[in-house]
């Protein structure tokens, strides 16, 4: 070329990024680009915008790499923004009154957000949600604030309402249609929303159509609804939809939408050939795309295009629309939506799963012929999107039975899923970014073996993140398939994975961090590999974990014995082994939580946790503990938690079986036990499942021949149904059988791996696990029944252990240097007991903390 290409980019954002990012990839030094972009600083992560509010800051969010601008043939100018397009003399008029010359004119404007045209929106506190300037706004705003509203019930109405909550505001979302998320959640799942969203402090208010924004009488705003109805607060953030930002368009002469919106064709070309549009400025096909892995195609697309058209070539690349598809965390509700959602097309059938005790609710639409999955969606739990998305891209056929794909697994069923080599090279796994599988294994091939790299030479998973399980997946099994190692290190100190130092401390016999670092690793030491070789040493040897040698490597809940609170105080939680108590022991929990001070609750453990014991009073208080014959149940580390059990034949007239008496056998046989991550068992004594055995790591369900052994459950964020490993068993052999299996975790299990996750990775799933613990294929079943009993012979209780030595008990004080009590303890009282003041509360009246003689 005899001159550079200039290409003018009007706007900065996500998308104009990127289109940058694309023509940098190219490595055409041809080109000059000048940028305009109207806000103070460079392009941001929009998408995560709420964790603004969560503590992040503009550079945290930024997405321009350091020294991207370095290279002298892009220039971005800040604070500028294009005031008129001069088509015949191909100028733009920057505000700073700059006049630029471009070959190439690319519109990245992105949209504005919607207010609705209604008398009082100007009003000071009421904003839109956009930029960090906007957040900003919000937070001078929300600090003297009480109630904030947001208008808009979509998808960003209710990130919005995630960050008013997170300013502690009482927080409501008016929407004008029947339901929230109306566009990408048909009815069943957004009545559960609504319910989730409800549960966490939102209120919420559908079928509101604003007609205007007055003064307040109680707060500083009124919202008068058409039905007569109102709501008053002391913000307003409206949240409505976007519009496109066309206005120079058409003040240029170029073609737009009747609705907005810059027409383009399949190479973002708009109806002048010099110049394109891009992301939620552009029009095509009739439609405005309002997420952003559509506008990065476009990005790509424009890019490849202008390049092309320069060189002479024949543009290749060309949109073909976008599939809308999405996941996401709502206030920390997964939903996600994909495809046709609402079962739109001809002929279509759909199925749904709903549990209205977890809310959880999912869908999909199948097509006519019932082989091709159409749409879905997905309330509570979305951990099958992954697999389901793949499935409609790549036109997979769906099993004989695809209700399956989102039932939950019951009796020992394995989950119908989608292994990644069943899915083709050109299956896009980041819709983004627009990275296939192909290309990710062609960047593995290439080098490219950890996340790190992966996502640094491809982008995958470097914007919304969805996509990371399934390309860390795809990574794997691709270095397996190389004969490359995968790396499963448990940090820089040790090259070894949790499972292999377990191996080399029960085969080498070593008792100590010391040795162990000094026969297999390297420097000092660091918070990672420390808690993971204590928690060794302590599952093969049992020795005291505050001895000396020992105590150094605990986390701040191992190190004092008990669970530390948001306050800074510490929970007290004695065993009750099967949820059984005599009135004594309750009548000496109660004295001393009295004593104390303390805050009393039945957990779900079917036990008493006494909260707000500061850690100077922790030796006293267990100390009378242990004389009313209470042990420690520790509820701090990573070792069995509860056995929960219901009454069983004692007293139930369905019961079959003592479930109490064995679940008392078992918690006192396991008690003690370190494990990779917490467990719990459940034991029922019919099965009428009222322990809820089937959510646990174990569960035990008795049957009139004798109990069925459940495994690899639990509750929490993701919720699994645990499966069946052997049933009828007498109460010896399944014993047996549990000392295996929790050996065998202890023995290969990662760092902090529940036990779900565990059986999901070992390779054979749950029939490799039947063959190991039930029919030894190993050969190793009498080396973990050993193991095992090793582990309750050398049982011993901490906190008594604690107690009765001086040296430990010295280090149970706020400050090493002062016997002064922490004076940012502060109760306050609720319902009779204390819970921890808030920061307003510390300025009024407090209950005055229990001194206790040491």
């Amino acid at each position: 070329m005899n001159h550079p290409l200039n290409i003018v980019v009007l706007g900065h954002g996500m998308v104009g990024h990127k289109f940058l990012e694309r023509l940098a990839l190219e490595n055409a030094p041809h080109l000059h680009v000048t940028v305009l972009c109207e806000e103070p600083r460079p392009a941001y992560d929009r998408v995560h915008l709420s964790e603004f509010f969560s503590g992040k800051s503009a550079d945290d969010l930024s997405l321009v790499a350091p020294g991207f601008f370095d290279k002298g043939n892009v220039v971005l100018k800040l604070n500028a923004r294009a005031v008129s397009i001069d088509r015949a003399a191909k100028t733009v008029t920057a505000s700073t009154g700059e006049v630029l010359i471009y070959d190439k004119l690319v519109f990245a404007t992105g949209s504005t957000p919607f207010v609705p045209p209604l008398p009082g929106k100007e009003r000071d506190g009421c904003f839109v949600y956009r930029t960090i300037e906007d957040l900003e706004a919000m937070l001078a705003w929300g600090a003297k604030s009480r109630t904030g509203v947001v208008i808009g019930g979509g998808l960003l109405g209710l990130e919005c309402a995630k960050a008013l909550r997170d300013l502690k505001l009482d927080t409501h979302v008016v929407e004008f249609a029947p339901r929230l998320m109306a566009v990408q959640v048909d009815e069943g799942g957004a009545r559960v929303l609504r319910r989730k969203i409800e549960e966490l402090g939102v209120t919420v208010h559908t079928q509101k159509n604003t007609l205007a924004i007055l003064d307040g009488e109680a707060a500083t705003h009124r919202m008068q609804f058409a039905d007569g109805s109102h709501l008053e607060a002391d913000m307003i953030v409206f949240s409505a939809g976007i519009r496109p930002r066309d206005e120079l368009a058409r003040a240029c002469g170029l073609e737009v939408g009747p609705r907005g919106g810059i027409a383009i064709d399949d190479s973002c070309v708009t109806s002048d050939p010099d110049i394109y549009a891009i992301g939620e400025c552009a029009l095509w096909g009739g439609l405005v795309f309002g997420l952003v892995a559509p506008g990065y195609e476009m990005a790509r697309i424009a890019a490849r295009h202008v390049l092309q058209e320069e060189e002479g070539e024949a543009g290749e690349a060309s949109f073909k629309g976008a599939d809308m598809s999405t996941k996401l965390k709502l206030m920390g509700v997964d939903v996600a939506s994909l495809g046709d959602p609402h079962g739109n097309a001809p002929g279509s059938r759909s199925y749904q799963f709903m549990d209205e005790r977890k809310q959880i609710y999912k869908k999909i639409v199948v097509s006519d012929c019932g082989k091709y999955l159409l749409g879905g969606v997905m309330v509570g739990d979305a951990s099958e999107y992954g697999t389901l998305l793949q499935m409609m891209l790549n036109k997979i056929e769906l099993p004989a039975s695809p209700e399956f794909l989102i039932l939950p697994q019951a009796d020992g069923q394995q989950k119908i899923g989608l292994g990644v080599d069943a899915l083709p090279e050109s299956a896009q796994i980041c819709s983004c970014n627009d990275v296939s599988k192909g290309a990710l294994c062609a960047a593995v091939a290439d080098g490219a073996t950890t996340i790190g790299a992966l996502k640094s030479c491809t982008k995958a998973g470097t914007a919304c993140g969805g996509c990371v399980p399934l390309v860390t997946q795809i990574m794997k099994a691709e270095m397996q398939k190389q004969g490359l190692a995968v790396n499963n290190h448990v940090c820089e100190h040790f090259a070894y994975s949790r499972q292999e130092l377990h191996h080399l401390v029960r085969v080498g016999k070593i008792r100590s961090f010391g040795a162990l670092l000094g026969a297999h690793g390297q420097g000092l030491g660091c918070d990672v590999c420390k808690p993971v070789a204590a928690n060794i040493l302590a599952s093969c040897w049992n020795d005291f974990v505050l001895s000396p040698v020992h105590a150094s490597l605990q986390d701040s809940n191992d190190y004092f014995l008990g669970n530390i609170q948001k306050d800074g105080t510490y929970s007290v939680v004695p065993r009750m082994p099967g949820g059984e108590v005599t009135a004594d022991g309750l009548i000496a929990v109660g004295m001393v939580a009295k004593k104390y001070g303390l805050y009393t609750k039945i957990t779900g453990g079917q036990r008493v946790d006494l909260f707000g014991a500061r850690v100077d009073q922790l030796p006293a208080i267990w100390e009378e503990l242990i004389a009313a014959g209470f042990e420690s149940g520790h509820a701090y580390g990573k070792s069995l938690r509860t056995v929960k059990s219901c009454v069983g034949s004692t007293w139930c007239r369905y019961g079959v079986a003592d479930s109490v008496g064995f679940a008392i056998q078992l918690e006192n046989r396991y008690k003690g036990l370190r494990t990779p991550h917490k467990i719990k068992f459940g034991v029922s004594g019919c099965t009428r499942e009222c322990a809820e055995a089937q959510g646990k790591d174990i569960g035990l369900i008795a049957t009139e021949k004798g109990w069925n052994l459940y495994v690899c459950g639990n509750g929490g964020m993701k919720p699994r149904h645990a499966e069946l490993l052997a049933s009828d068993l007498d109460e010896a052999t399944l014993v047996r059988y549990v000392d295996r299996f929790l050996m065998f975790y202890v023995r290969t299990a990662d760092r902090l791996q529940r036990t779900s996750v565990w059986r999901d990775n070992l390779e054979g799933g749950l029939d490799y696990l039947k063959s190991v613990v039930v029919a030894d294929r190993l050969g190793i079943a009498h080396e973990l029944e050993a193991d095992m009993q090793h582990v309750v012979d050398t049982y011993a209780c901490e906190w008594k252990a604690a107690v009765t030595d001086p040296a430990v008990r010295q280090r149970f004080r706020h400050f090493v240097n002062s016997e002064k009590n922490d004076e940012n303890v502060v109760f306050v009282e609720e319902r009779g007991q204390i819970r921890p003041a808030t920061l307003d509360e510390r300025r009024g009246t407090v209950i005055p903390i229990l001194a206790v003689e040491a």
